[in-house]
């Protein structure tokens, strides 16, 4: 699964690697984002591929589809198997028309050792950004309130991420980006194609401060490494 993240640089780095629009954006670097929390996602516009610039905003970490009749079951959907996504319809309509990425640069799992367990921290080989495949939806609360909010798929685990949990969230990089963005696609094979296990070779992880473990604490010393 993917329980916590992060995305720790500038907004010109975001804008540059996203192909966002430049102005500015309600966004603050996070080190320990959580479920629940308003997350940044971004959003391809019907010209995706065409020069234009992604659309970016916020969603609420943890869905709550159009059909729910409560708030109540977003916490047990903060991650759905990529596998399955295209097995029920109303999955399947998100993956055919709400798709998104969230931007990233970094997540953690908890590796069991001994009687505990020690947060470790993935990321890629290179340092660099990636974009987690996740879905969102509108729902709308008995008020008329709406509420936009998200899930991030996960998929089996590579060897490296395998030695700490059996799952992981999709990571897409390159044209599987501009595919999940497209707004012209809709074929779930086409889509689904493209959710794939990324490398083991080309990722690492370390282990981080326990205090990751507390919602509350996001702060930059989340990310520094801690000797094992």
């Amino acid at each position: 699964m993917c329980g916590r993240y992060t995305i720790t640089v500038t907004w010109e780095e975001l804008v540059l690697r996203f192909l966002l629009d430049p102005r500015p954006a309600p966004y603050q670097p996070r080190y320990n984002a959580a479920p629940g929390q308003w997350i940044p996602a971004i959003v391809g516009g019907p010209d995706e591929g065409a020069g234009k610039p992604r659309r970016f905003g916020e969603l609420r970490w943890g869905l709550v589809p159009s059909w729910a009749e409560d708030e109540a079951g977003a916490y047990r959907l903060i991650n759905l198997r990529s596998e399955t996504a295209a097995n029920k319809p109303g999955f399947r309509r998100l993956l055919e028309r709400k798709r998104c990425l969230i931007p990233a640069d970094g997540f953690y799992e908890w590796k069991k050792e001994g009687r505990g367990k020690q947060p470790q921290r993935f990321v890629l080989r290179d340092g660099g950004l990636f974009g987690l495949a996740a879905l969102y939806d509108i729902w709308m609360a008995p008020d008329g309130t709406k509420l936009s909010t998200c899930t991030i798929l996960t998929t089996e685990a590579n060897p490296l991420v395998a030695e700490v949990h059996d799952r992981m969230p999709v990571i897409l990089n390159g044209e599987a980006e501009a595919v999940w963005l497209s707004r012209e696609e809709r074929n779930d094979r086409v889509l689904t194609g493209s959710l794939k296990t990324y490398p083991a070779e080309d990722m690492r992880y370390y282990p981080v401060d326990a205090r990751v473990g507390k919602v509350q604490h996001d702060e930059p010393d989340c990310i520094e490494p801690i000797s094992s």
